[in-house]
């Protein structure tokens, strides 16, 4: 049992180190984008098998394989699939841990992931972060799949699931925002003035119920300074000073 244990928590720290990836990735202002696939990898090779028996009377198998088959889907994710994998599962409850390498053959460049997983009644769900065949971008992808250590991989999926999706992280250019000017101001004469706005040297402000009392003396051809600033998107008058 002990040796389960350390299977899950090997898994736990590589979650969390995906995570840590995942969250710098985004940090990084890269572009994100939606990508899913599915696999089947039932061709079983170069498996080796150890069985140890619990002080608690349970069974735990750990094997190694490698899993040949085909996965389907975005282009990234379409091409040979291969799967290098371990799995150490305790028989007795039928619950354990799968981990290894995902390789996708993709004409230039394959796409490669480690892998991690929880296995549970033949089920197993989990992580996949690695690079894509695009150059420079990061996969990370929800995975699930059945699985027997001795039959591989079936009913695949790579996001597109209620588990989760999949994503592609890629470098992306980056072009600033146009800043919007928050304050204003106007010397000259003004040329429209009511309770609710006011015109001085081509700058119009909307008057606020605060300071209407303050223009209601100011007369059009007056000679006047207004002071503005933009709230919610609208250049609202904040003080206002007639000027000889």
């Amino acid at each position: 049992m002990k040796r389960t244990l350390v299977g899950a928590a090997v898994a736990a720290a590589a979650l969390g180190a995906a995570g840590m990836a995942v969250a710098h990735g985004v940090e990084g202002g890269k572009s994100v984008k939606a990508v899913s696939g599915t696999f089947t990898a039932t061709s079983v090779s170069r498996v080796t098998q150890r069985t140890c028996t619990t002080s608690d009377g349970k069974t735990v198998v750990t094997t190694d394989g490698t899993y040949t088959g085909t996965s389907a889907g975005d282009a990234d994710l379409a091409g040979p699939a291969t799967l290098r994998a371990r799995s150490t599962i305790n028989t007795t409850d039928n619950v354990g841990v799968v981990s290894g390498t995902l390789r996708v053959d993709v004409p230039g460049r394959d796409t490669t992931a480690q892998l991690t997983g929880v296995y549970s009644g033949g089920h197993v769900a989990g992580l996949a972060v690695g690079h894509a065949h695009s150059p420079a971008a990061q996969l990370v992808a929800n995975v699930s799949a059945d699985f027997t250590a001795t039959g591989g991989f079936t009913n695949g999926k790579l996001g597109g699931t209620a588990g989760g999706a999949a994503v592609e992280l890629a470098p992306a250019g980056c072009k600033a925002a146009k800043v919007v000017k928050e304050r204003s101001e106007a010397r000259g004469n003004v040329s429209a003035v009511s309770s609710t706005s006011i015109t001085v040297a081509g700058l119009t402000c909307t008057v606020p119920a605060s300071m209407q009392s303050k223009v209601a003396g100011i007369a059009v051809n007056s000679r006047t300074e207004i002071h503005c600033r933009l709230l919610n998107g609208v250049n609202t008058l904040t003080s206002i000073e007639r000027r000889k």
